[in-house]
């Protein structure tokens, strides 16, 4: 049986066949030489208290120590390896190691990820905290050099620049286009006092004049309204002098847009000295200073309007007259008679049109399309009943008559039918002849037109009835 030679025996043999040098053997031995120290007791790193040591033992040695290097390799930075003796490597540039330093490493001890901090990151020094964390106020340190005792008590406000006047136009004019549609000055008043109006407050009266110049009576009396409330509650009288004083300069280019321009700021200064947000004295201030055409003509208008209601002490209501629905229903039925009555004579489905925008009671041209037709009902002779067509189907192409409007004044004609019949005894069949020849026109439905009421026919029966009339409604 053939013995295996042990692999220190054989190990050892080597040596003694092959002697060579100890730096060749060891990679470390020059960086762990110590002082007295030869490199003949020294092998595979570690040194041997003898030369009669076992090899074996020597080996398991290196063994020992080349794990701790592999282990010490993980912790690089974190402090030194160590040798056997627990003596650190002589040369390494690593910092030496200590509980604080890896207390306080961030970094994964698993050997595992990118070597990046942990997730979070809350509760620890110099970072944010976890999300949603609420920290409670500092207090604030009195011997902190960059304390200022003057800034305890500040008082910290929100500072609005005043308006320039470009930007003043942009801002403004948009507020009052508004308001000449809901009215309401209250509205307009606070957007006004958020605003920073500083030396523009005479600009307020004058730009809501301007624009109501080019635009409605209606209108007009809706900025008298405005000027008097603002008065009491973001203008003051001299503002509203002030800007009277530049809209009478202004006149002359006024003029070029509204050739009635001068009569009627004449008229806002009446009805401003009636409503007390300008001084009664404010017209005989010009006397003999004037001398602008337009200017004095805008005076005298004035003059004249303020000594025909001189005395009464009341508002002068009347001066722009009351627009759009706060009419009377009675005065929108006179106006709308009125209307129908001058076109009757003109002729011209183009005034006429223009009339009745005038009127602005969009929700009243229903009144406009029944006084029409009962008009065309109570007429002689088939002109009124042509021309009457002419101007209903004008007024439904140019949608100043909407459909819905157009119906409920079919509707209410058709209601009403029984009565004008008492009035009128051929009620019924101008009206067939007017429903048909509309829709033939285009201006009603089929449905609006066959929903037309019929005349009863009159028939005698036989005899037996005594000559009694019966009533055949179709």
């Amino acid at each position: 049986m053939v013995q295996i030679p042990t692999m220190a025996a054989e190990c050892e043999a080597w040596l003694n066949a092959n002697p060579v040098e100890a730096d060749d053997l060891f990679l470390f031995a020059d960086e762990e030489k110590g002082p007295g120290r030869t490199t003949d007791n020294e092998i595979n790193g570690n040194w041997i208290s003898a030369p009669t040591s076992s090899i074996h033992e020597a080996r398991l040695k290196a063994k020992a120590k080349r794990r701790l290097r592999k282990n010490s390799s993980r912790d690089s930075g974190r402090g030194d390896s160590l040798s056997d003796s627990s003596d650190p490597v002589r040369g390494s540039s690593v910092p030496p190691s200590s509980p604080r330093g890896k207390l306080l490493d961030r970094k994964s001890r698993l050997g595992k990820g990118r070597g990046l901090p942990k997730k979070g990151g809350g509760r620890r020094k110099g970072v944010w905290g976890s999300p949603g964390e609420v920290y409670d106020l500092e207090e604030v340190d009195v011997q902190d050099p960059n304390y200022d005792e003057d800034q305890e008590n500040c008082v910290y406000e929100t500072v609005v620049l005043p308006l320039g006047e470009d930007e003043f136009d942009r801002t403004v004019t948009p507020i009052v286009q508004e308001y000449f549609e809901h009215g309401d000055t209250n509205e307009v008043a606070e957007l006004l006092r958020e605003l920073n109006l500083g030396s523009m407050h005479s600009e307020v009266p004058m730009l809501a004049i301007s624009l109501a110049l080019e635009g409605k009576a209606s209108q007009r009396e809706l900025t008298s309204l405005l000027l008097s409330d603002l008065c009491r509650r973001v203008l003051t009288r001299s503002d509203v002098e002030s800007s009277f004083d530049k809209l009478l300069k202004a006149l002359p280019d006024l003029v070029l847009d509204t050739p009635g321009a001068p009569q009627l700021v004449g008229q806002f200064i009446a009805r401003a000295v009636a409503d007390q947000i300008l001084s009664s004295s404010y017209i005989e201030s010009y006397k003999g200073r004037v001398d602008c055409e337009h200017a004095r003509a805008a005076l005298d208008r004035a003059a004249i309007l303020l000594k025909m209601n001189q005395g009464s002490g009341l508002r002068i209501d009347n001066l722009w007259g009351t627009g759009g629905g706060q009419r009377p229903v009675i005065q929108l039925i006179k106006e709308v008679n009125l209307l129908l009555k001058e076109y009757l004579l003109s002729g011209d489905p183009v005034e006429a049109e223009r009339c009745l925008r005038d009127l602005e009671v969009p929700h009243f041209h229903h009144e406009f399309v029944y006084e029409a037709i009962v008009m065309v009902l109570e007429s002689k002779g088939d002109r009124t009943l042509q021309i009457v067509l002419q101007l209903l189907k004008y007024l439904c192409m140019s949608t100043v008559i909407t459909v819905d409007q157009m119906r409920r004044g079919y509707e209410r004609v058709y209601m009403d039918i029984a009565e004008i019949n008492i009035d009128v005894p051929s009620a019924y069949s101008i009206l067939e002849q007017f429903v048909d020849s509309s829709f033939s026109a285009g201006i009603i439905n089929r449905n609006l037109r066959d929903a037309c009421p019929c005349r009863g026919r009159k028939r005698l029966v036989s005899e037996g009835d005594g000559g009694r009339l019966k009533l055949e409604i179709c």
